[in-house]
């Protein structure tokens, strides 16, 4: 079967030249053939083996499919396997499972051609946490029966609190007592535990069994009831003014740590009006919980009968405890009598009657009294003495409200949640002092001026005043010029804008004087001779210039002050330009409207429904409160598929936060039809419900042939409406289906629900596998025999049925009507068996019950004949 083409040198072959020989291989059987070739080399013999081998394949494949540490989110992953052919010859390969948990495999079975490889894909569903350790059973051609082990380790995407320092996990963070008005900062660490990415949110509850708010635990239960003030009081109350979480939203990669800051700010109820509660505490409890973003549907979840996902709670506690600090004496403080230059001291006990928490306190500084320490701290069930000092500095009654500032941290509102020390609360106290003038004896002196009004008897003498002198020159404003008994008569029409001078204010009358101002004589009203230095004084162009300037800055400032009126008022706008208060500010000219009950319930409902700020924590509350009111308006048809209007078009383009995401409700994530017949149309709703105030815009992706009906695939949401989907399902072949399909948000943010179903063929089931006919009582003899039996449909698919009975050597005398029929999904239908009495007539008899693409399933029939003898 070898043949060797060559031509044999007649003559020695050179160094560095060859020869080429050709060995044909021409097969004539399936068999490997062996021979050999002889080269002969001067007096050497060199063996060459020739092996004629006949096409055949040689399969390899990959010994294990291991899909890792996967998370529980019922997601159907999938991973290849390779099966390489090295040899020369296509072969055949064929895949057997017979494992626990359901893989979806394929190809089956296959061919791989020559020197190439064939991908077997293994699809897993993550439904539940467990260990997949399962194996495949792989018939390669040639080679046998080898095995491919498919492992995954499916756990729960859980979220952990853990500890900043410690780092153990945490289920309760104390914040101890904290003053009314102030804050205090706890941090934690959020840990996602699992190897994907999280979009996280913290929702706090305020309806949890074992929360409590503003209620002194101390007291007895019977004493609390009582208090139904407080319980009311507390009913309407905004939980997430007494929380704060930063941040409450965000992302975690896998196995990432990110720091949380607890921020609690305890908030005091009042109790009804004749409950004094100025020394009592009230204490909280209340739970977060961290969860992952969009795993809040658990009402739509319920009706698939699907356990939620789970999430990590985390209880606060927390004790708001009131000021306590009393001044020994006070509040009114009355000091001695003094005079100016002395000093009287009054000592007073501050004490601090709280158990729990210091006081730190300072004193703001007011005129003619000084305090000493003017601030300071006092610790639990302690006291410290202050000196308060009244030096007053001019003469009379003074009645002062010392201000007493209680310094404590609180909130940053502009850089949360960084905390600032600042006065929280205010105590007054009043201060009174007198303060008496002294005696003081008068000396007279000689006045050669004019004589005063008031002076002695001779009018030589007036007292010498302790006051200032004065640089300005006397200027006499006397009742004298509002007379006219001295005046002259010629000046009597004399301008009463004119000034009157001294008649010894010479020294005043030679300096440079304004040119628009007149003076005169006391009695005469003479005009009084008034230099002008013409060195000193303004000229008219001066005068004018200097106008001018005066009036131009005038404009100029009263321009700055527009403007800034102007920048103010817009700043005001938009502080007030809110969805409530549109732009105006609250109670400014406007009358307060007469408001019913009915309209405090839905202004109470509709405060809970505006937009939450980025710093506001969700809670359980509103959460359901928006989720009602879109519940109520649910639309079944008429809904764009694509964003049509600019509304649209820019709501459906936004970026939602993990917030967001949480109010967008889609589910259940678990679709189960049960069980299902093969051919049938099954029809389950896709729950769509926007809880935002904008559009959002979903669209899913359906590349799964038994949902191929599904329609339609594309929807815009209104705000705060409730919509479905209906998911269709038809499967061929029955067997157990678990596939996920994925949707978006937004073009943007993915989602994915999982669909499970078994596929059943079609069956029927009767009511008694033996029928017992009995005569009925009063008929004659020889009448027929009756008897009924039911066929029911447990299946959701119409069933076609015949009957046909078993034919045995004495035949049959058993009938049943009707022979051939349909039952309809879920519905019964009776059939009537009948046995014709005769001579020879067999008492028993069978029937098969033939279903169309079913199992057929048999009755049995017997006869009682009762003989009378």
């Amino acid at each position: 079967q070898f043949h060797l083409i060559v031509e044999n040198p007649e003559k020695p072959v050179a160094p560095g030249l060859q020869i080429t020989a050709v060995v044909e291989y021409y097969p004539k059987s399936a068999e490997n053939v062996e021979d050999r070739l002889l080269l002969l080399v001067e007096d050497k013999v060199v063996a060459i083996p020739l092996l004629g081998l006949i096409p055949s394949c040689y399969l390899e494949t990959e010994s294990a499919v291991n899909f890792g540490t996967v998370v529980a989110n019922s997601k159907i992953i999938s991973k290849d396997f390779s099966i390489a052919n090295h040899g020369s010859s296509s072969g055949k390969f064929e895949i057997s499972y017979n494992g626990v948990v359901l893989l979806n495999i394929g190809p089956m079975r296959g061919v791989v051609e020559p020197n190439s490889v064939k991908r077997v894909r293994v699809d897993i569903c993550t439904d539940v946490p467990r260990v997949i350790k399962e194996v495949i059973k792989v018939e390669l051609e040639g080679q046998g029966r080898t095995e491919v082990w498919v492992k995954a380790a499916v756990v729960e995407q859980s979220l952990k609190v853990l500890g900043v320092s410690c780092g153990n996990i945490l289920e309760c963070i104390n914040f101890g007592p904290v003053y009314f008005g102030c804050s205090k900062n706890e941090q934690i660490s959020l840990y996602n535990e699992s190897p994907e990415c999280v979009n996280w949110v913290a929702v706090l509850e305020d309806n949890a069994i074992g929360g409590e708010m503003g209620t002194d635990l101390q007291r007895s239960a019977d004493a609390v009831l009582e208090d139904l003030s407080l319980i009311n009081s507390t009913r309407d109350v905004d939980v997430s003014t007494l929380i704060l979480c930063v941040p409450n939203q965000g992302t975690l990669l896998p196995y990432e740590k990110s720091l949380v800051t607890l921020c609690f700010s305890p908030r005091k109820f009042e109790r009804g009006s004749g409950v004094k509660d100025s020394s009592l505490k009230q204490d909280y409890v209340l739970f977060l919980r961290f969860e992952a973003a969009g795993n809040n549907a658990g009402y739509l979840q319920a009706l698939s009968d699907v356990k939620c996902p789970s999430h990590t709670e985390l209880a606060l506690t927390g004790s708001g405890v009131p000021i306590m600090l009393t001044f020994n004496p006070g509040p009114f403080i009355k000091f001695m009598n003094c005079f100016p230059g002395e000093k009287t001291h009054v000592v007073c006990t501050l004490k601090n009657e709280s158990e729990s928490l210091p006081v730190t306190f300072s004193f703001r500084k007011t005129a003619h009294f000084k305090i000493f320490p003017e601030k300071g701290k006092i610790r639990e069930k302690s006291a410290k003495d202050v000196a308060f000092t009244f030096s007053p500095h001019q003469i009379g009654i003074f009645k002062v409200k010392q201000v007493v500032d209680i310094i404590d941290t609180i909130l940053e509102k502009n850089n949360l949640p960084i905390l600032k020390t600042k006065s929280i609360h205010q105590i007054y106290l009043s201060f009174i002092g007198v303060c008496k003038s002294k005696r003081k004896n008068i000396i007279f002196k000689i006045n050669p001026g004019i004589t005063p009004m008031i002076s002695n008897a001779t009018g030589q003498f007036v007292p010498n005043s302790t006051g200032r002198c004065t640089d300005s020159a006397p200027v006499a404003i006397l009742r004298s010029t509002k007379t006219q008994i001295h005046t002259h008569q010629i000046n009597r029409n004399f301008k009463s804008t004119a000034l009157t001078a001294f008649p010894n204010d010479r020294a005043a009358s030679i300096r440079p004087g304004e040119w628009n101002k007149t003076y005169r004589t006391i009695f005469t009203k003479t005009e009084r001779y008034n230099y002008i230095d013409p060195e000193f004084t303004y000229t008219a162009s001066e005068r004018l210039s200097k106008e001018a300037h005066k009036e131009y800055y005038a404009d100029l400032i009263s321009s700055f002050r527009q403007h800034r009126l102007q920048r103010d008022a817009t700043r005001q706008f938009f502080i007030y330009n809110d969805s409530v208060n549109i732009g105006l500010k609250p109670a400014e000219g406007l009358m307060s409207p007469k408001m019913s009950v009915t309209d405090l319930h839905k202004k109470k409902l509709d405060f809970k429904m505006l937009p939450l700020e980025e710093n506001c924590l969700l809670t359980s509350g509103k959460l359901a409160a928006v989720d009602s009111k879109s519940s109520v308006k649910e639309i079944g048809n008429g809904l764009n598929a694509e964003p049509s209007s600019s509304q649209e078009k820019e709501d459906c383009s936004l970026t939602l936060t993990s917030k967001q995401l949480h109010q967008v409700l889609i589910g259940p994530s678990i679709i189960d039809f049960g069980d299902v017949c093969v051919y049938s149309t099954t029809t389950r709703k896709l729950h769509i419900i926007n809880n935002l105030s904008v559009h959002i815009w979903i669209q899913i992706e359906m590349e799964i042939d038994q949902l191929k009906l599904t329609s339609p695939l594309s929807q815009v949401v209104p705000p705060l409406t409730k919509t479905h989907i209906p998911i269709v399902f038809k499967q061929k072949t029955p067997g157990i289906f678990k596939r996920s399909f994925t949707y978006t948000v937004n073009n943007q943010h993915p989602g994915h629900v999982l669909v499970t179903a078994k596929a059943l063929s079609v069956e029927l089931e009767l009511s008694a596998k033996e029928v017992i006919l009995n005569p009925i009582p009063g008929y004659l003899a020889g009448t027929e025999f009756r008897a009924t039996v039911s066929i029911r449909n447990p299946r959701n698919h119409p069933a076609e049925f015949t009957w046909t009975p078993v034919f045995t050597e004495r035949g049959t005398a058993f009938s049943i009507q009707p022979a051939k029929g349909f039952v309809e999904a879920y519905r019964d239908l009776e059939c009537e068996v009948i046995w014709q009495p005769g001579f020879n007539t067999p008492e028993a008899g069978e029937f098969n019950l033939h279903v169309h693409k079913g199992k057929a399933v048999r009755l049995k029939c017997f006869v009682k004949v009762r003989i009378h003898t």
